[in-house]
C-alpha cells in the first residue's frame, strides 16, 4: 500500500483543500479559480409527485425555478395524493405517466439540469406485481414435543413446510421433511427418549410499500430472495420498452425499511454458502441450544448469509438492468442487516443520510468509504430530513448540516426535499410530511441561491481529484454478527450501538479525533483495495476469516503496513469446518516472527510488516500523517488530492471563533485560501511549524474555508485579505425606512424607525402573520479615512441581501451576519438590507384561523414527533433586522 497523507476530522467544520503542483485545478482558468460547477456539482432535491397529479406546464415552471435558484437536478418520487385532486392523478407507469417522466427529463436537460427516479413509488421496492412468495417474509416456527415410541398427531402442509426436523435431548437429529405425507401426517415414530420437532415455514410479513402513489401500492420485495427482484423488473422493462423520451440519469433505492428474516430458498442458499445444513442447527438459531458459542456461530452464519443474499442476489439484477439501459444507480443501504460497506458499494452512487438529530459523521463515512475504496466518484446524501420543525428551518442550519456531510465524505447533496405543487394550489401548496420545505413557496427560498452557490463551489472541489486518506480501517463485522440476541440486526443511522459500542467504533473515534484520515473496508473490499493507503488497521477483535488474514499478510508482503490494534484475532467466525479453519488461522499466525518494541511488536513480511500493539505509535511508525487541525476543538476537515497537490475542506463546527496559525498535514510550497460562501480567494503567507507549513486561519463558528496547496512556487495571483481592524465598531444610527417588498398573505405597511426590533412587535397585525422580505434603508457616514470596512448587521431573522450605494454586496444566511464592504464614501453611504424571515408565522396564522391546508392522503402532515401538526399555539417568531448594525474600518493593504 502506497503512502498518501490525509487530514483528520474534528469538532469544528473547516473546509480546506490543498492542490499541489499544477498551476490551476482541473477545468479552472487560473490558480485561484473554482472548478466549473456542473449540474452534478450543484445541489439536487427529492421531488415528490403527490398522486402523480402533474402536468407539463407546471413541471416546466417548477424546473425553471429550481434552475434559477442554482439547483442541478431533481429526483422524481411518486407518492400519495393531495385531497381534491383525485381526478388529476395519473396511474404509475401508465402511458400518460411515462409522458410526464419524459417531459421532466427533457426539460431538466434543456435547463442544464438532470433527473433521477425511484425504481417504484414511495419506498422501498415493491408494488402490485409482488406476489406472496416474492414479498417480505417472516420465518414461522412451530415446535412439537414427542415422547419416545410415539408418533406425531399434528399435520403439516407438505407444500408449505420447508423443514421438519426432530432433535433429541441426547443430541440426535432426524430429518422428517421427506416423511410428510400428502395428507399432512408424518410417517415417523420417535425413538426412545424425549424429542422436540421443529417445523419451519414462512408467511408474508405484510410490510407494504410506504407512501405509495396510485398504481404503486402492494407488498415490499423480499431482499433475501433473489428471484423476487427478477420477478419485479419485467414491469419496468415493459414500461421502458415503449418509452421514447430521454432516460433518467439514475434509478434509486431508498433506505432499508423491509421487514423480512426469511426466504423460500433460504435453507438451500445457506448450505451453499456455509457448507452445512441450517436445518440441523435450528435449536441454535432459535436460542434453544445449550452452548452459547454454538448459538453465536450459527447466528453469525445466518447473518452473513443474509448479507451475501442482498449483495450477490438482490442488488446485481436491478443495477445491471439500469446499466443495460444507460442509467446509473443510487442506493441507501443503512438500516439493512447486511454488510453496509458491500451494499453501498454495489451501486454507482452510495447514499447516506443524517436524520434530525441522528448526525454521526462516523456512520455517514460508511457510504463514502464504500465509494472511496471501490473507486466511485460520488457519495450522495439525503439532506435535511427533519432538520427542524416544519417551516422553522434556517439556511444557516442547513449549511452547518451540509458541512457535517462534506467532512464525512459526501459530495452530492440531495435536499429532502421539494414537492411538486400546481401554481393554482393555495399557499403553502403541496407539502411532504418529513421535509425541509425546500421549494419556491417557502419564504427561505428567496435567499436559497446563496446557499446553493456555496454547495456548488464546495462540491466542484470535492468531486475533483481523489480521496486522500492514509488509513484503511477494517470492519470486523463477524464479532457483531456473533451476537446471541435476536436474528436480523438492522444497522441504522438512528440507533448506532452497532458501531459506537464496538471496537471499530472506538478506533474510528480515535482516528477521527486525532486527525487521521481513514476509510472503512470490508472483508470483500479488502481483496481489491487500492494501494494508496499507508496502513491497514484491524481493531481488537476475536473473529477473522482465514481468507482475510491471508489477504492482510499478502498486503504486507507487497509493502503495506498492517496494524493489529492490541492483539491478533484468535478465532474464525461461523461453524462450518470449524477445526480445519482454526488450524489454518493458527498456521498463518505462527509464520509471523515478531520483534518486541516499546509500544508494539513487529514482524517483517516481504516488503512490508505486521505490527501488533499501540495504535497511534504504530501509525506514526507507518508514516501515516496526522492533521494538526484536529487539535483545535470544533475543526472538522476532509482532504482530497489533485494532480499536483491537495485540497482541504475545513469547517468550524465549534462554539468559538478561530484566528490562529494552523499547521497543515501536507507539504506545500504555496498556499491559497478559498471561501466557498463568498467565492473570494487569495494566496496566503506560510510559516514553519516544526517542519510543517502553517497558515493563518480566521473562522467564525459555522464558517468554512478551502485550503488549496501547491507543490510548486506560488503562481501570480491576488493575496488573501484577512480581517485586520483599524478601529472600534461604530454604530450605524439614524432613521431606518422599512418597506415590505414580497411575501404574504398581505404586505404590511411601510414604516420608519430609529430603533431596530422585530417587525412582529408593531401594532400592524399583518406583520405578525407575514412571511417574506422587507428592505431596510439608511444613510450613514464612513469611519474617518476608511475605504474598506466590515459591516456587521447584528441579529438578523433570518437571511439578508446587502446593497451599498446601489451595488449588491452579497447575501448573508447565517451568523455572524457580516460583510466586507469596499469603496465606502466619506459621507452619504446608502445601505439597503433586504431581510427575509421564516414561514413559521404565516403557518401559525393559517392554523389559528382554521384554514384547511393540511389536505393530503396517507400520513397527511405531522410534526417532528410524528403527531398531528398544529402551529396554532406557536409563539410569534422574531423577524427582520434587529441589529445593532455597526461598521468597523479595516486596515489598508
Amino acid at each position: 500500500m502506497k503512502t498518501m497523507a490525509r487530514p483528520g476530522v474534528f469538532a469544528i467544520v473547516l473546509v480546506a483543500f490543498f492542490i499541489v503542483a499544477g498551476a490551476r485545478p482541473a477545468g479552472a482558468a487560473g490558480p485561484l479559480d473554482w472548478p466549473p460547477a456542473s449540474a452534478q456539482a450543484r445541489p439536487w432535491a427529492f421531488w415528490w409527485w403527490m398522486g402523480s397529479a402533474v402536468n407539463a406546464g407546471d413541471i416546466t415552471r417548477e424546473l425553471e425555478r429550481y434552475q434559477k435558484a442554482g439547483m442541478g437536478g431533481v429526483h422524481n418520487i411518486p407518492i400519495y395524493g393531495a385531497k381534491g385532486f383525485e381526478r388529476q392523478a395519473i396511474e404509475y407507469f401508465s402511458p400518460r405517466w411515462m409522458e410526464m417522466l419524459a417531459h421532466s427529463v427533457g426539460e431538466a436537460r434543456r435547463l442544464g439540469m438532470d433527473c433521477d427516479m425511484t425504481l417504484g413509488t414511495g419506498w422501498c421496492f415493491g408494488g402490485p406485481n409482488v406476489s406472496d412468495r416474492d414479498a417480505n417474509a417472516s420465518m414461522v416456527v412451530k415446535t412439537v414435543a414427542v415422547a419416545g415410541g410415539s408418533g406425531m398427531k399434528d399435520r403439516f402442509d407438505p407444500k408449505e413446510t420447508q423443514a421438519l426436523v426432530a432433535f433429541s435431548e441426547a443430541g440426535e437429529t432426524v430429518e422428517l421433511t421427506t416423511k410428510i405425507k400428502a395428507d399432512g401426517t408424518v410417517d415417523w415414530i420417535a425413538p426412545a427418549g424425549k424429542w422436540k420437532v421443529y417445523a419451519v415455514s414462512q408467511k408474508p410479513s405484510r410490510q407494504k410499500v410506504k407512501r405509495p402513489a396510485p398504481g404503486g401500492a402492494g407488498y415490499m420485495l423480499n431482499p433475501f430472495y433473489g428471484q423476487a427482484i427478477k420477478d419485479y423488473l419485467p414491469r419496468f422493462e415493459e414500461a421502458f420498452a415503449k418509452y421514447e423520451g430521454l432516460r433518467p440519469r439514475a434509478v434509486y433505492q431508498d433506505s432499508y425499511e423491509y421487514n423480512s428474516n426469511w426466504s423460500a430458498d433460504f435453507f438451500a442458499q445457506f448450505e451453499k454458502r456455509r457448507g452445512y445444513r441450517l436445518q440441523d442447527q435450528l435449536p441454535a438459531l432459535l436460542d434453544d441450544a445449550k452452548e452459547n458459542d454454538v448459538i453465536g456461530r450459527v447466528k453469525g452464519d445466518y447473518r452473513e448469509t443474509i448479507s451475501n443474499l442482498m449483495v450477490e442476489e438482490f442488488m446485481p439484477p436491478w443495477v445491471t438492468w439500469a446499466h443495460d439501459r444507460k442509467m446509473i444507480t443510487r442506493t441507501q443501504s443503512h438500516g439493512s442487516p447486511g454488510n453496509l460497506l458491500d451494499l453501498y458499494a454495489a451501486a454507482d452512487v452510495p447514499e447516506t443520510e443524517m436524520f434530525s438529530k441522528d448526525r454521526n459523521p462516523l456512520v455517514a463515512k460508511f457510504a463514502s468509504s464504500a465509494a472511496h475504496v471501490t473507486g466511485k466518484k460520488l457519495t450522495s446524501s439525503e439532506t435535511g430530513t427533519w432538520l427542524a420543525e416544519h417551516f422553522t428551518e434556517t439556511l444557516g442550519e442547513m449549511k452547518r448540516l451540509q458541512d457535517e456531510l462534506f467532512v464525512s465524505g459526501v459530495n452530492h447533496i440531495f435536499y429532502h426535499g421539494t414537492c411538486y405543487s400546481p401554481d393554482d394550489a393555495a399557499w403553502p401548496g403541496w407539502c411532504f410530511y418529513a421535509a425541509t420545505e425546500m421549494n419556491p413557496r417557502n419564504a427561505i427560498w428567496h435567499d436559497v441561491p446563496a446557499l446553493n452557490a456555496y454547495v456548488a463551489r464546495c462540491q466542484s472541489v470535492l468531486q475533483a481529484g481523489t480521496p486522500d486518506n492514509d488509513v484503511l480501517l477494517y470492519w470486523p463485522i463477524h464479532d457483531l454478527w456473533h451476537s446471541l440476541n435476536g436474528m436480523v440486526m438492522p444497522l441504522t443511522v438512528h440507533h448506532t450501538d452497532w458501531l459506537t459500542q464496538q471496537a471499530i467504533g472506538r478506533d474510528a473515534k480515535m482516528l477521527w479525533g486525532r486527525g487521521y484520515g481513514f476509510d472503512y473496508v470490508s472483508d470483500r473490499q479488502l481483496k481489491s483495495a487500492p494501494a494508496r493507503y499507508r496502513a491497514v488497521v484491524v481493531p481488537p477483535c476475536s473473529h477473522i476469516p482465514v481468507e482475510t488474514m491471508a489477504k492482510l499478510i499478502e498486503l504486507a508482503r507487497g509493502g503495506a503496513t498492517v496494524i493489529f490494534h492490541d492483539r491478533l484475532p484468535e478465532d474464525v467466525p461461523g461453524l462450518g469446518e470449524l477445526e480445519k479453519r482454526r488450524a489454518e488461522l493458527r498456521k498463518l499466525a505462527m509464520e509471523l516472527n515478531f520483534t518486541a518494541g516499546e509500544k508494539f511488536k513487529a514482524a517483517a513480511v516481504g516488503e512490508g510488516r505486521i505490527v501488533v500493539g499501540d495504535l497511534e505509535a504504530a501509525l506514526a511508525a507507518a508514516g501515516a500523517a496526522r492533521e494538526p487541525l484536529a487539535d483545535h476543538a470544533g475543526l472538522l476537515f476532509i482532504r482530497r488530492t489533485w494532480e499536483g497537490g491537495h485540497h482541504c475542506f475545513i469547517a468550524n463546527q465549534g462554539e468559538k471563533a478561530l484566528d490562529e496559525w494552523v499547521p497543515l498535514g501536507r507539504a506545500a510550497k504555496a498556499v491559497a485560501l478559498l471561501d466557498p460562501l463568498t467565492g473570494r480567494a487569495g494566496f496566503v503567507a506560510t510559516r514553519d511549524a516544526d517542519g510543517r507549513s502553517a497558515v493563518r486561519l480566521q473562522l467564525e463558528p459555522g464558517q468554512s474555508v478551502i485550503v488549496r496547496t501547491f507543490s510548486a512556487e506560488a503562481p501570480d495571483g491576488a493575496k488573501w485579505a484577512y480581517e485586520e481592524f483599524a478601529g472600534k465598531p461604530i454604530d450605524v444610527t439614524g432613521k431606518w425606512s422599512v418597506k415590505f417588498v414580497q411575501g404574504g398573505p398581505e404586505l404590511p405597511d411601510a414604516y420608519e424607525t430609529s430603533t431596530l426590533a422585530s417587525w412582529t412587535e408593531r401594532a400592524d397585525e399583518r406583520a405578525k402573520a407575514f412571511a417574506g422580505s422587507a428592505v431596510y434603508t439608511i444613510t450613514f457616514d464612513a469611519p474617518p479615512g476608511a475605504q474598506r470596512a466590515i459591516l456587521d448587521l447584528g441579529k438578523v431573522c433570518h437571511s439578508a441581501r446587502v446593497r451599498l450605494n446601489g451595488s449588491d454586496v452579497r447575501t448573508v444566511i447565517m451568523a455572524p451576519y457580516r460583510v466586507r464592504v469596499d469603496q465606502l464614501k466619506d459621507a452619504g453611504n446608502v445601505l439597503e438590507v433586504e431581510v427575509t424571515n421564516l414561514s413559521a408565522n404565516r403557518i401559525r396564522d393559517l392554523d389559528r384561523r382554521g384554514v384547511k391546508w393540511k389536505n393530503f392522503e396517507d400520513i397527511n402532515v405531522v410534526n417532528i414527533d410524528y403527531k398531528p401538526f398544529d402551529a396554532s399555539k406557536w409563539a410569534v417568531r422574531e423577524s427582520g433586522l434587529m441589529g445593532p448594525v455597526t461598521v468597523t474600518a479595516l486596515k489598508q493593504d
